[in-house]
């Protein structure tokens, strides 16, 4: 997200992330679409979660036990997908392995030295990013999870 203002807002999202294996909580920037119809466009990087992408348009309501905006349901999708990877190999530079996927077209969201989320716009196409993947899975450089592999993506495979 370039900048806070008044018309971003922070949204909770409380679900099941397949990539820890656990219920997870994450809390995310979006911008306010129509606040009275409780519709925001998301404007983050997913870390682990299943149910939504960036520029997705989610359905969201204040939330009394939360103590805040609290994600219902996705409204419209983006088409985007959310690609999860953790470095394996300690002589590897995280820093490396996001200019590959730079050059491919993904954005980013780091979350430590071996962890960082990857954004793949709908109009990039999935298959070379895909094989990129599995090539350095298979060399034990990284490993990877599609919690949110959109529709459009999945047919590229």
């Amino acid at each position: 997200m370039v900048g806070i203002n008044d018309n971003y807002v922070k949204i909770l999202f409380r679900y099941y992330s397949s990539v820890l294996d656990q219920g997870t909580v994450e809390t995310m920037w979006a911008e306010i679409v129509d606040s009275e119809k409780g519709l925001y466009k998301l404007d983050s990087i997913p870390f682990y979660g299943p149910l939504v992408a960036s520029d997705d348009i989610v359905f969201a309501d204040y939330d009394n036990d939360e103590g805040m905006l609290t994600y219902k349901h996705t409204v419209e999708s983006s088409g985007n997908s959310i690609i999860t990877v953790v470095i394996m190999d300690d002589s590897t530079d995280i820093s490396n392995i996001r200019d590959v996927f730079k050059e491919l077209g993904c954005i980013f969201e780091r979350a430590n030295n071996v962890l960082f989320a990857m954004e793949v716009l709908a109009n990039t196409n999935y298959l070379p990013i895909k094989q990129k993947l599995t090539e350095l899975e298979n060399k034990g450089v990284i490993g990877y999870a599609e919690p949110c592999l959109s529709s459009i993506h999945r047919e590229q495979i």
